[in-house]
């Protein structure tokens, strides 16, 4: 069976889908004697400056004329037999060829205003498409949920598939320090920096801990700054921003900060947590979207508010039996998500189309 996989979402973020989408194939591949033949569709140009007008005009091309009418027949002349929206319906699908969807999140429709204008009028009805394919995967249960509330998807066309991992608690993957001076004691924020990740919510932390006299370890952030977070006011002083980061320079970070600090507002599943999980590194958020579903009892959970994340995070500082306890619930957990599991609970979804 060859099945086609749109893979643009690799070549326009360096987000969670390119994560999932490098993840799965690699999956998939890596799988024996199952017959099938994964097809990349895409337009394989970089699209992840954001600088215009070349974005607005590379994103035009791509979603325009390659995806309505260079797409179909790349399918076609490679006869593909399944096509995977993996990032959710984007390219015209030719003729009644089975089609199965990735739904991520409806942060769309729960957190409009984090987007741009453009993506606020077509992201929902790409959305809504979804009722067009014959199966959907979403990548937690609380995608699913929000997936038949947002866009009225019945449940009988939804599989739940969790994501993978890229590491593994088993084995010692590669690293290296930042190229930077890191602080002695850290805690560390990994994610895009949009304001629905909440560095709000840790900033009045500080300033709190500064005003009460008490000493909080630094932060240390990755992610690529987004214009939306410079609204929030200034950084604290004793916050590190290294910008995006190498997976080698992640593993580095995670493993010797005190805790992955993750206030975020809303996930459609949270590879921060559970690669934090994985690398032995105690994870500090809030009981929120799909983090209770992941993080199970592994993460220190923390209601939304600065005096509460400012105690946990104390607690975790100050607590070395209380960080052991949490790694190892973690790293237990972080074994239940493997891109092994998540590509053959895939490739069933792409028999039962097939």
């Amino acid at each position: 069976m060859r099945v086609g996989i749109d893979t643009n979402g690799l070549y326009t973020t360096q987000a969670g889908v390119a994560r999932y989408i490098r993840g799965l194939i690699a999956g998939l591949q890596a799988m024996d004697d199952t017959g099938l033949e994964v097809v990349p569709i895409g337009w394989e140009v970089e699209n992840l400056s954001y600088g215009q007008p070349v974005r607005t005009l590379k994103t035009l091309y791509r979603e325009g004329f390659w995806a309505t009418l260079a797409a179909p027949r790349q399918m076609r002349s490679a006869r593909v037999d399944v096509f995977h929206a993996a990032a959710g319906p984007l390219l015209r699908v030719p003729g009644s060829l089975p089609r199965v969807a990735t739904a991520h999140d409806m942060a769309v429709f729960r957190f409009p205003d984090r987007y741009r204008r453009w993506q606020r009028r077509s992201g929902p009805r790409r959305l809504r498409a979804l009722s067009s394919y014959d199966r959907v995967i979403c990548i937690s249960r609380f995608t699913a949920d929000e997936t038949i509330r947002c866009v009225g998807l019945p449940a009988s066309k939804i599989e739940v598939v969790h994501n993978g991992c890229d590491f593994s608690p088993d084995v010692l993957p590669l690293e290296r320090p930042p190229d930077v001076d890191l602080p002695k004691e850290y805690f560390l924020f990994v994610g895009s920096l949009e304001p629905v990740k909440n560095l709000r919510l840790l900033s009045s932390v500080y300033a709190s801990a500064m005003e009460k006299g008490i000493h909080l370890p630094a932060l240390v952030i990755v992610g690529a700054r987004w214009l939306g977070v410079e609204a929030e006011g200034s950084p604290p002083a004793d916050w590190h921003y290294l910008g995006r980061q190498d997976d080698e320079v992640l593993v580095h970070l995670y493993r010797r900060a005190l805790a992955l600090v993750f206030p975020t507002k809303y996930e459609g599943f949270g590879f921060p947590l559970v690669e934090a999980m994985a690398l032995g590194c105690p994870v500090i958020c809030s009981p929120v979207a799909s983090l209770p579903e992941v993080g199970g009892d592994a993460p220190i959970y923390a209601d939304p508010t600065p005096d509460v994340y400012l105690k946990q995070m104390l607690s975790v500082a100050q607590d070395a039996a209380l960080r052991d306890r949490h790694i190892a619930i973690g790293r237990a957990r972080a074994r239940e998500f493997s891109w092994r599991r998540c590509s053959a609970e895939t490739a069933d979804v792409y028999r039962s189309v097939a």
